[in-house]
């Protein structure tokens, strides 16, 4: 692991020992949300009416600092979906990214769509949270986990009902996915230099498993990027910091998926 990583695992697995505390599995199990069947993200990345956009709410980020520090995931993300966005990415990590659970709570009081939890999944005990306020998907980073970890927490998850994002940053990290049918996620993050390069999609795609749905994340700014992303072979395209660098983000995704419509070969 990079080294901010490895500060945001350890200050995660702080975090996950005092939340287990505060509220034990079964008091999440007693969750109104534990019970609701999830919304599969799989098919909402696939409709031929909707974009594959995958529109994120975070306030900050540990390579950029404060981006949006005010703004409201109810209405933020309502908006994005009244804009057109396919589905929803929540960040849940506060001390990094300035996320709360009740943001994914939020989104989730006023969505139908299906909602990732984008968090640092580091323990059982977070996939059970993820259920409990509302999550349909979480993700599951390599580079922190181990293959058995991948392993255990992707089947617990689908034993929950949700579905699974699985991130990779680099070819190495390929060798970890599991057999079980995730969507692949290509961060375009340089996790050392932490800039972006939207070609990390490009030139991974080819050793991606052929059947699985991929997602394409971070450094996405443009309709004619999500365009050359699409026809590549990419299904979703996950936008956060570009959406939430303007005072109303959703009207960000607006106008880009209006740009969007406009190009003929999408």
């Amino acid at each position: 692991m990079t080294p901010i990583l490895e500060k945001i695992v350890a200050e995660k697995r702080r975090e996950v020992q005092d939340r287990k505390e505060l509220y034990p599995v079964k008091l999440l199990q007693k969750s109104i949300y534990f019970e609701t069947p999830c919304v599969s993200l799989k098919k909402y990345l696939v409709r031929s009416d909707l974009n594959g956009i995958i529109a994120e709410f975070k306030r900050k980020s540990p390579s950029k600092g404060t981006i949006n520090e005010f703004a409201s995931a109810g209405t933020t993300t309502l908006g994005y979906m009244q804009a057109g966005a396919s589905a929803l990415s929540v960040l849940t990590d506060q001390k990094f990214f300035g996320g709360t659970n009740e943001d994914l709570i939020a989104a989730r009081k006023f969505n139908f769509c299906p909602i990732l939890r984008k968090d640092f999944i580091i323990d059982p005990y977070q996939i059970t949270e993820a259920k409990s306020i509302g999550a349909d998907t979480i993700l599951l980073i390599a580079a922190i986990l181990t293959n058995e970890e991948i392993k255990v927490y992707s089947r617990q998850a689908m034993d929950l009902g949700m579905e699974v994002i699985f991130e990779v940053h680099d070819a190495a990290e390929l060798e970890k996915i599991p057999d079980d049918n995730v969507i692949v996620g290509v961060n375009n993050r340089n996790l050392k230099t932490m800039k972006t390069d939207i070609e990390t999609s490009h030139r991974l795609l080819s050793q991606l498993p052929s059947g699985q749905i991929k997602v394409a994340e971070s450094g996405i700014n443009r309709a004619d990027i999500i365009c050359e992303l699409k026809q590549a072979g990419y299904h979703g395209f996950l936008i956060g910091e570009f959406f939430m660098q303007h005072s109303r983000p959703e009207h960000a995704c607006r106008q880009l998926i209006q740009n969007l419509k406009t190009i003929k070969s999408c």
